[in-house]
């Protein structure tokens, strides 16, 4: 190369003549750079490429893999796309089955498919996923928000996430996009229908609590009555011990006595005068029957 470069340097200082040539030579030279240029390009990693042709039109059996290639300047022309997964936000506001209406969000991860890129160019052109993406995301939206009712949404989740990421993977295929994944990352009502929840789970609230009262009322009332009738029982059961045994009363107004001068030393009780309470009855019922 140093020698080919003196040789043009002594050409073009031997006269006009070698001038000439010298420069026709650096002139070939650059063209022959510049065709080089324009014959080569190269697809990077986790790219893909088709060639338009201008006498031809779109070479629709050609992707062409990542690395260097060749091309007819001037009459060929690559197109690059980009073939790794893109994560892309979607929000839709839809009816449910109840006619409420629900603002969905959905985080979808899409690529072309690689193997029909010269189909999917000559269709939808290099932004594929804004022309296609946004109303197919609507329209399977509409379609599973509106076979189920509000609350469901919510309790059934997971089978809604899977019903849209279903129809949703089916039909991105006919445009010629795989998604990778779709979720669901926001889900959301009006504020009517919160509102409507949030006072529907207040006014629960406020039955449970006064269910409760009420069963707590009756228990009380069950445990009054029990009370009354123990207490009429034992006043019963005092009046057939006196009158079986006019005795027994005052052996019960002594013990009553001694009961009252143990918790109270310095009170005075009159055993002639004191009626024992007829709660004690189960005692003297005890009492009774063991001699």
């Amino acid at each position: 190369m140093a020698h080919g470069s003196k040789l043009i340097a002594g050409r073009m200082s031997s006269g006009p003549r070698g001038a000439g040539l010298g420069l026709k030579l650096l002139i070939g030279a650059g063209a022959l750079a510049y065709g080089v240029k324009e014959a080569t390009y190269t697809v990077e990693g986790g790219q893909r490429a088709i060639i338009f042709n201008r006498i031809g039109g779109m070479q629709m059996d050609t992707v062409l893999a990542e690395g260097l290639h060749f091309r007819l300047p001037w009459f060929q022309y690559p197109i690059i796309y980009d073939i790794r997964a893109r994560p892309r936000k979607i929000s839709s506001l839809t009816g449910s089955k109840d006619l409420q209406m629900v603002n969905l969000t959905l985080r979808v991860l899409s690529r072309p498919l690689a193997s029909n890129l010269p189909t999917l160019y000559q269709h939808l052109g290099m932004d594929y996923d804004e022309r296609v993406l946004p109303s197919i995301v609507n329209e399977v939206l509409k379609s599973v928000v509106a076979k189920f009712n509000a609350s469901q949404l919510i309790t059934q989740r997971a089978q809604v996430s899977l019903l849209i990421r279903r129809e949703l993977y089916e039909r991105a295929k006919d445009f010629n996009i795989i998604l990778d994944d779709v979720a669901i990352t926001e889900l959301s009502f009006s504020r009517e229908y919160t509102a409507a929840v949030e006072a529907k789970q207040v006014a629960q609230q406020e039955a449970q609590r006064a269910q409760f009262y009420v069963e707590k009322a009756k228990q009380d009332q069950r445990q009054k009555i029990i009370q009354a009738e123990g207490e009429a029982q034992a006043a019963k059961m005092l009046g057939e011990a006196v009158t079986k045994n006019p005795g027994y009363l005052k052996l019960r107004k002594i013990r009553a006595a001694q009961n009252i001068a143990k918790t109270s030393p310095h009170s005075t009780v009159d055993v002639d005068n004191f009626v024992p309470d007829t709660r004690y009855c189960y005692k003297l019922r005890v009492d009774q029957t063991g001699g």
